[in-house]
């Protein structure tokens, strides 16, 4: 467990010095360490700068730091930036969240109260793109099937009809093709993939002919003509529910869907649907609407569904660059200088 603030013990005649550099930090409110908060061995990052101080023990007592907070961390949304909360945070400068996606927030709300929004783009782009080939590949390959075969204590031989589909040469689709969408259209250059993409805006010629990629104004050719489509925009009131019944049937009855965008970018009931009925081969997803789902979803009594625990980020490299990232742009704020990853309502 993490106290208030962190305790460092010196030498005698420094103690005076270390309470005024102490004193001297701004005060920020996190989740907690560990579990669904900041990563323990990253914590110091944030440290190093801001005074921090749990949820938990924030609300035994809001009155004795509420008004000293101008920095709130988000984690996995959290802590969740309900009016609630925030009208306890009179102080409070801004909001960084770790990571892009931002739909958690009511940015001009937030706005309203004074409190700017900055979120960590670019990042977060490596990390999510490996995610991404690594569920194509895995839900291409049977890897997870395989190693459950592997390790079952029944296992005496091996299935040779165990067949997966060839990814080199295949057809990938991109929904998205910001940081993380253009990453991912690299990587899978590198598995000899044609690339088609779907976006808002076009991108330069330049960067279509780095990855050989083909731009498809039209969403229903780009899902008609790939084996693999990958879901990789943000999500917001036009994404919501983009892949739904008819863009399912669309696609072809081998292909695979890779989510690693939102689970409400789905509709999931859709979903179960054409995976139960053949209307699409398989799905590799590393984010549902709820998370965890329940244990009763009938997503998670499927063979041909591949899920993982939203992990697109989870690396220790990316974990640090992220808080160093929440960090700039919160001491930017509390310093009233211009934060360089402000999201700013439309």
């Amino acid at each position: 467990h993490f106290g208030l603030v962190s305790q460092v013990i010196l030498p005698k005649g420094h103690t005076n010095t270390i309470c005024a550099m102490e004193s001297s930090k701004p005060w920020a409110l996190i989740s907690e360490v560990g579990r669904n908060g900041l990563i323990k061995g990253s914590i110091d990052i944030v440290e190093q700068h801001f005074q921090i101080v749990c949820l938990k023990d924030f609300l035994q007592n809001p009155q004795l730091h509420g008004p000293k907070i101008q920095a709130m961390f988000q984690w996995y949304a959290l802590p969740a930036a309900e009016p609630s909360l925030l009208h306890l945070l009179p102080s409070l400068k801004v909001i960084a969240n770790g990571g892009v996606g931002i739909d958690h927030l009511d940015v001009p709300y937030l706005n309203s109260l004074g409190v700017k929004v900055a979120n960590t783009p670019g990042v977060v782009s490596d990390a999510t793109a490996d995610i991404a080939l690594g569920l194509l590949l895995a839900s291409a390959r049977n890897i997870v099937e395989s190693h459950q075969i592997a390790f079952d204590p029944k296992t005496t031989c091996l299935p040779g009809q165990l067949m997966g589909v060839e990814v080199t040469g295949s057809t990938m689709g991109i929904i998205g093709m910001g940081n993380i969408g253009y990453k991912i259209a690299q990587r899978g250059k590198g598995f000899d993939m044609k690339i088609l993409y779907h976006n808002r805006r076009r991108r330069s010629v330049e960067d279509e002919q780095a990855v050989g990629a083909r731009y498809c104004e039209c969403l229903d050719d780009l899902l008609k003509e790939s084996d693999f489509v990958v879901l990789a925009f943000n999500l917001t009131p036009e994404t919501t529910g983009l892949i739904s019944h008819r863009e399912l049937s669309l696609m072809r009855p081998t292909a695979t869907l890779v989510n690693i965008s939102r689970g409400l970018a789905v509709d999931q009931d859709a979903l179960v649907e054409a995976l139960q009925s053949g209307t699409i081969r398989t799905a590799a997803l590393d984010v549902t609407e709820p998370e965890p789902l329940p244990r009763d979803h009938p997503l998670l009594s499927l063979l041909n569904v591949l899920i993982t625990t939203h992990i697109g980020t989870n690396t220790y490299t990316t974990t640090r660059k992220i808080l160093q990232m929440m960090v700039d742009n919160a001491l930017a704020a509390v310093a009233g200088q211009a934060i360089p990853n402000e999201v700013k309502a439309e």
